[in-house]
């Protein structure tokens, strides 16, 4: 009964491989992304490519273990939502009133400690931030919404 169970298990493993789901990706032009928009300091950039840009960017960088489902379905998804709620490589495209309005919800999500999710930082130790490099990514997201605000009146 055992080893009936375990061929079943196998088989349906690897069926499954058989069922593929991508990451929505889109030609950007480098113009419109959001720290070239901000000429953002060094480490902004940094902060941003390793927190943020997996999931909200077109400049996502998968690991392995992406391409072997159900972990692909559950993650993909996750990227491609994330993706259509904020996209800074297409931050550019952005009214300036989407734009202020995106800056608030970013700094907000990190002041309630809701980004980077815990699922991704589990999986990306470097991507946990310290509570200076979160004053730093708070501080630099409020003055980008200021700057779009100001535009706005």
């Amino acid at each position: 009964m055992k080893k009936k169970i375990v061929v079943s298990l196998i088989i349906i493993i690897v069926a499954i491989q058989f069922v593929r789901t991508e990451v929505a990706t889109a030609v950007f032009e480098p113009e419109q992304d959001l720290l070239n928009i901000t000429q953002a300091n060094e480490e902004v950039v940094s902060l941003m490519k390793t927190t943020c840009y997996d999931c909200h960017s077109e400049e996502t960088k998968t690991p392995w273990y992406a391409q072997v489902a159900p972990f692909s379905w559950w993650i993909n998804d996750h990227i491609n939502e994330g993706k259509e709620h904020l996209n800074f490589s297409a931050f550019g495209t952005y009214s300036a009133k989407k734009a202020a309005h995106k800056m608030e919800e970013c700094y907000e999500e990190l002041e309630e400690g809701e980004m980077p999710l815990t699922s991704y930082t589990i999986t990306h130790a470097d991507a946990r931030l310290s509570d200076e490099q979160k004053a730093t990514l708070i501080n630099w997201f409020k003055s980008v919404e200021k700057k779009y605000k100001d535009e706005i009146e």
